[in-house]
């Protein structure tokens, strides 16, 4: 059941990429990048209203087109050096401006294109079940074992575990990574903290195929081959 306040998403959506140009409209499984997250939000039943916000027209444009609304952000939270932070925080002050009472804020990242069913509202439940301040998406990994080149002993050192002591898999205790596709938090927390996670902080385990952005050049093979088998 909704509340009286509104369940907002925000999607962040850069125009300029150095990696690759125009990322958030590059073609993925047959639709712009941008088209997964913004109809991944738009199909949930919790969600009441989906933002994208961006500096570029083109993509505001395009986002507007498949039933988002939409933020002109301004040309200084949007360079390289912008975090999605600073998107979040102006969106926010928008939308309340508008005279919006915001309940709580999902975080969404359009470089995310692979999601399950239900993933949000069955996180949103979560968040609300487990009394949480800020919640992030999450993949089970257990036997990634790390190496780092020690610029003071110029030889590789194991870092999350003892090499000279490697336990068996059942003994490995699970741990869990920060997907980055998507966010749950209240607005006066970032507002304050200006972090997406604070307070009281929960995680929403997600299949692993879900942890899987768009980066670098290659990411889009990858998550353009997941997703076509998937459809298949």
């Amino acid at each position: 059941m909704k509340l009286d306040k509104k369940v907002i998403a925000i999607i962040p959506a850069r125009g300029g990429s150095k990696g690759i140009p125009e990322k958030n409209l590059v073609q993925v499984n047959n639709k712009p990048l941008l088209f997964w997250s913004v109809n991944f939000a738009l199909s949930s039943n919790l969600i009441d209203d989906v933002y994208v916000s961006s500096d570029s027209l083109k993509i505001l444009n395009y986002a507007s087109s498949i039933g988002a609304k939409t933020i002109k952000r301004p040309n200084d939270i949007s360079g390289d050096t912008a975090s999605s932070e600073d998107a979040w925080i102006h969106a926010i002050k928008h939308i309340e401006h508008l005279g919006v009472e915001i309940d709580i804020i999902i975080g969404m990242q359009a470089t995310s294109p692979i999601r399950e069913d239900g993933d949000i509202d069955n996180a949103i439940i979560q968040f609300r079940r487990d009394g949480l301040d800020s919640l992030f998406s999450s993949a089970m990994f257990g036997e990634n074992f790390h190496w780092s080149f020690s610029k003071k002993t110029h030889q590789l050192e194991s870092v999350n575990y003892d090499y000279k002591n490697r336990l068996r898999r059942q003994e490995i205790e699970p741990k869990y990574l920060e997907t980055g596709s998507f966010y749950i938090f209240k607005p006066e927390l970032i507002k304050i903290n200006s972090n997406r996670l604070a307070g009281k902080i929960g995680h929403f385990l997600t299949s692993k195929i879900s942890m899987f952005q768009i980066d670098e050049v290659e990411d889009i093979s990858i998550c353009d081959a997941i997703m076509k088998n998937r459809d298949e």
